[in-house]
């Protein structure tokens, strides 16, 4: 059931998302004929770390990472925060089983001046990942496909973050 229109008939979810897709010009021709409405809704990337304290040294104390909301994590009674970045909510970190299990880069961080966050991020103790298909400075910035520079980082855990800059 939907809400009534002002033609007295019933609008569904689904309708209201096709006519929004129809406006928009996106393609409807998912599977099912059903429009995936995700496009609509803030995103955040979500972390396994082993050790909640651990990981609140290391996002907060070197990467500066400010806490929005502190809740449970499965059982574990505080055992995830929810960090800002960028002006809203960018980062779930939680406690889990599952920490550092994936070789993949998690979130990369799109700055102006890469030079200078490389450097102050070194100077709290963070260190860059040099990956041996890469040529690095000295620092472990590389340059990007396409253009621009990237340096890559994990957190005490193994996960990868990159920051990366267009020049």
């Amino acid at each position: 059931m939907g809400r009534p229109d002002q033609d007295g008939g019933a609008v569904t979810t689904a309708h209201r998302l096709r006519l929004r897709a129809t406006m928009v010009g996106v393609d409807q021709s998912w599977p099912g004929g059903r429009i995936m409405p995700l496009s609509d809704f803030p995103v955040r990337a979500s972390v396994a770390v082993s050790d909640i304290g651990r990981a609140i040294a290391f996002y907060e104390g070197q990467l500066g990472l400010k806490a929005l909301d502190s809740r449970p994590s499965a059982a574990i009674p505080d055992g995830s925060r929810v960090y800002g970045s960028g002006g809203g909510p960018a980062l779930n970190v939680y406690e889990s089983a599952t920490a550092g299990q994936s070789p993949t880069t998690f979130a990369t961080w799109y700055v102006d001046d890469i030079d200078q966050v490389v450097e102050e991020l070194a100077d709290v103790g963070v260190e860059f990942v040099r990956y041996g298909e890469y040529e690095h400075d000295a620092r472990g910035i590389t340059p990007r496909a396409g253009g621009g520079r990237i340096a890559w980082f994990q957190d005490p855990d193994g996960n990868t973050f990159a920051i990366e800059a267009d020049a």
